[in-house]
């Protein structure tokens, strides 16, 4: 039996081997844009699904303390810049979106690492080592 030529591709080196569906770039934007602006989730239901629920499944914090502020990444939304969505423009190490060329609203204006900008209107402004201590 043949088998499809993308599992020959992780046969030597496993980071070769395709993954899924692309999207970790895209998934806050769309659930934002498809999400809250939309008026299907407020913004209280989008922070639970986007940040609190993942720190707490992964132990970040305990279930009924605060998260301190110096422990988090923000995702810095409620703008309307308008996004494509794009294989060309995505920094997804693939060759297809599966969102190519929808517009979504609400792209994040800057991501903060402990308080630091590491991306500021698209562009990665972080040392390379940033978020690592």
């Amino acid at each position: 039996m043949n088998e499809p030529p993308q599992k020959q591709l992780g046969k030597d080196d496993f980071s070769k081997i395709p993954n899924g569906a692309p999207g970790i770039e895209t998934r806050l934007m769309l659930v934002w844009d498809g999400g809250v602006r939309a008026g299907r989730i407020d913004v209280h239901r989008f922070v639970e699904l986007t940040s609190t629920n993942p720190a707490r499944m992964f132990g970040l914090w305990p279930r009924r303390e605060r998260l301190p502020l110096a422990r988090t990444a923000t995702w810095s939304c409620g703008s309307e810049k308008e996004v494509t969505l794009s294989a060309k423009s995505h920094h997804m190490r693939v060759d297809y979106n599966p969102y190519e060329g929808r517009k979504v609203r609400g792209a994040p204006a800057a991501v903060l690492s402990r308080g630091e900008v590491i991306v500021k209107d698209g562009v990665f402004t972080a040392r390379a080592d940033a978020g690592s201590s």
